[in-house]
């Protein structure tokens, strides 16, 4: 370490609060490389994927909604996103536009630009066109004169200029999505409406928005209408920022010859979820609410919650009968059952030649751990990590959500086990976090280092490396007992680019 840090890079290191161990094990994976992900086959209903029926899904929400009252709940919204992938085309649109010279129909028909005559078509019907159409006139007073060509030239220009609303430039979850009874609703208020379905009388809503701190006040603003919620916000901590590199691997340095640090993507957030004491907690990005189907939405919520609640009731019965020791090999027999069947944990073949002592506390340590029950829609080209089983150095299969940048695709058998993917995870997940006996688990012990990321950037114009951690659904719980549940792809409706507003789950559903 001495030879690739000097004593001022060791200083400043330790007081941004990084690690240095962790430093090292990034240098060495840039080094070395980061192993892909070896696939098994991707998990389908009946294997991997939990799938019920409609008398069983109205079961499991009696089931959650009786027992809920039991357990502290929260909801986790990672919401730190800046919009600007939203608008990237429109932006592509201002640099490469020429207002003097150039019309619409003669752009669309160069670049093929698909999306720009999707947003202009639609305009109307974005929730905040009124907004937008005020705003454009108020920096043009000459608005009505100029040529429909002009006119959306300049409306897409106050969009996202500074001037204007400059909406890229903001957080997702302050903009406009749906207008409901003629008001404007953001994200925030759609996934705190949301929440209801977990809310207990005389007690407030548990909320907690990881955002960056310089758009707390515009949070703020929003939540604290909600004064029967109790919503709480975090940052992602510095110290999990990653080192960055240059292409032979050596640190790179930017102004004053200071190392540079970069987020560590979103797994830096398992930090901030482990800060959370509550019993019961779900994860939903912020952008990923609807208009309508808000009935299926929250029945399928509820639907996780059951699976969750009485998963963990399972498991924490088995776990107080293997504490206490005196537990018959019929017992042990019906537990192995349960933790290859019920959790997807297959155990090894030698497991059944173990001694009692050790088959019991080989048991207790595949069952003490973190749950997350993950819902799966079905794939259709929609992008997102898919879930399959994977086997790990040891030869152990688990369940696991991998991206596809986590497979090696230049391996046909593994290209091919990717493509049969049948479903795909939408980042819908209810995790348990207490142990057996009510204890908090260390979330970041249960991390899988090797399925970090690496990625090429570029700083001040010069090509870089990144590390990003493992992601926060992938190998941040990668050691998790996983739970794959099939919900409709109707809860699914995220929005990735602006005209994704135009979609039926976003609009005035007027049936």
């Amino acid at each position: 370490m001495e030879k690739i840090f000097t004593k001022d890079d060791l200083i400043y290191i330790q007081n941004r609060g990084n690690s240095i161990d962790k430093i090292q094990q990034q240098l060495d994976f840039f080094i070395q490389g980061i192993p892909k992900i070896n696939l098994v086959r991707s998990a389908k209903v009946g294997d991997g994927i939990w799938q019920f029926s409609e008398k069983e899904i109205q079961n499991l929400v009696t089931y959650f909604d009786k027992h809920k009252d039991n357990y502290s709940i929260e909801k986790f919204v990672p919401a730190s996103g800046a919009a600007t992938r939203m608008f990237k085309f429109l932006n592509e649109f201002l640099n490469e536009f020429d207002a003097k010279k150039d019309t619409i129909n003669g752009y669309i028909n160069k670049r093929n630009a698909k999306d720009i005559s999707i947003f202009i078509f639609g305009l109307k019907n974005f929730p905040f066109y009124k907004e937008l159409k005020e705003k454009t006139i108020q920096l043009h007073p000459d608005y009505y004169s100029f040529s429909n060509d002009a006119k959306y030239y300049a409306l897409i220009k106050t969009l996202l200029s500074k001037e204007g609303l400059d909406f890229a430039n903001k957080p997702k979850g302050i903009l406009p999505f749906h207008v409901r009874d003629e008001k404007i609703i953001n994200p925030i208020e759609e996934n705190i409406f949301e929440a209801g379905f977990f809310r207990k009388n005389n007690q407030k809503t548990k909320i907690h928005f990881t955002i960056n701190q310089e758009f707390q006040p515009h949070f703020e603003k929003i939540t604290s209408q909600f004064l029967d919620f109790e919503i709480s916000f975090s940052y992602q901590n510095q110290s999990t920022d990653t080192l960055a590199v240059n292409e032979d691997n050596t640190p790179f340095r930017v102004e004053n010859n200071e190392l540079f640090f970069r987020p560590g993507g979103h797994g830096a957030l398992i930090d901030n979820l482990n800060a959370l004491q509550s019993d019961i907690i779900f994860i939903k990005n912020i952008d990923n609410v609807s208009q309508n189907h808000k009935t299926l939405i929250e029945t399928n919520k509820k639907l996780l919650g059951g699976v969750l609640i009485w998963i963990q009731y399972k498991i924490f019965t088995y776990l107080q009968l293997l504490s206490k020791g005196d537990v018959t090999e019929s017992q042990i027999a019906e537990i192995k059952d349960f933790a290859e069947n019920k959790t997807a944990f297959p155990l090894p073949e030698e497991f059944n030649f173990f001694q009692t002592d050790y088959k019991i506390d080989y048991l207790i340590k595949v069952l003490n751990r973190p749950i997350r029950v993950c819902g799966m829609v079905k794939n259709e080209g929609e992008p997102g990590g898919g879930p399959f089983w994977v086997q790990d150095e040891k030869g152990r299969q688990t369940l696991q959500i991998v991206e596809s940048s986590q497979i090696d695709l230049s391996n046909k058998t593994q290209k091919k086990i990717s493509k049969e993917a049948t479903h795909f995870n939408p980042v819908d997940i209810v995790c348990g976090v207490k142990n057996y006996k009510g204890e908090k688990f260390d979330l970041t012990q249960f991390v899988d280092p090797k399925t970090a990321f690496i990625t090429e950037k570029t700083k001040n114009g010069k090509p870089i490396k990144a590390f990003e951690l493992p992601g926060l659904w992938n190998g941040a719980m990668a050691k998790w007992t996983t739970i794959f549940v099939e919900v409709p792809l109707e809860t699914f409706n995220p929005v990735k680019t602006v005209n994704d507003l135009l979609k039926p789950a976003h609009q005035p559903d007027n049936g």
